[in-house]
């Protein structure tokens, strides 16, 4: 299966967890559909960052909300190995002696609660790092090759909704379909693509700087990249963002028409 392919199916299985709850796309749908798909049990996702105190954000059940806690409250388990190292922790057995080993205190916390494999993958975009997606299984367990990518897939999209619920305190963004989170996705990697020139800087870069606009203005990521490719806002290497500017006819490779 290809990445758009699988890319598509994923965001589909997201936003019928959504529509079920009559809701917005949160992070808890995401976590919902990636337990449906996959061999696993439950799942949580935590907000991690370096700087600033981490906390759970939701869970699928009381075992994920558990591991959560455990993980944040004594630093150590496959979450935060995740997090600090950037990538993904594959657990298939907790009762493996170099595991319990390596993660005295949790990996019998976790035993005891119910959990007999836990994957952690960190949750990043370019630079950003705002989290990690935790899957657990109350039975040893391997994930296969698509098995993995799908787990992927899944973080690939909580990160995307996570940085905009930051943002936007509803939670999610503005659509609750797949094509809405498609279009979602691509204008935001647009709107990158259009920094790249205008800054000439890497993507990861100009995402850092577009996420930072946002940030620093309070407003939803979505609706700044769509400023950026409709011409509305334009970043400057040496100055503040400028709004409301003449459209820039150099758009650069691949950038498209503005919406």
């Amino acid at each position: 299966m290809g990445p758009d392919s699988r890319s598509a199916r994923i965001q589909t299985l997201v936003a019928e967890q959504a529509a079920r709850r009559g809701a917005r796309v949160g992070v808890v749908d995401v976590c919902t559909a990636a337990v449906a798909a996959l061999p696993v049990s439950g799942a949580g996702l935590s907000a991690m960052s370096r700087a600033g105190p981490s906390h759970p954000l939701c869970s699928t059940d009381d075992i994920s909300e558990r591991l959560e806690e455990l993980q944040l409250t004594l630093g150590e388990g496959p979450c935060v190995e995740a997090f600090l190292h950037g990538s993904a922790v594959l657990t298939p057995d907790l009762r493996s002696p170099d595991l319990q080993d390596h993660w005295m205190v949790f990996a019998e916390a976790a035993l005891e609660a119910g959990a007999r494999a836990v994957f952690a993958l960190p949750l990043q975009m370019g630079a950003i790092s705002p989290g990690v997606l935790d899957l657990y299984a109350r039975v040893p367990v391997r994930l296969n090759a698509e098995e993995l990518a799908d787990v992927l897939a899944f973080a690939d999209l909580a990160t995307l909704v996570l940085l905009d619920a930051r943002i936007d305190e509803t939670g999610a963004p503005r659509g609750g379909t797949a094509e809405d989170l498609g279009a979602y996705r691509a204008e935001i990697d647009q709107a990158s693509g259009i920094l790249t020139v205008q800054l000439g800087v890497g993507i990861e870069e100009a995402f850092v700087r577009l996420r930072a606009h946002a940030y620093a203005r309070g407003r939803r990521l979505a609706d700044v990249a769509a400023d950026v490719v409709a011409r509305r806002l334009r970043f400057s290497p040496d100055t503040e963002p400028d709004t409301d500017t003449e459209p820039d006819t150099d758009t650069g490779p691949d950038t498209g028409p503005g919406r």
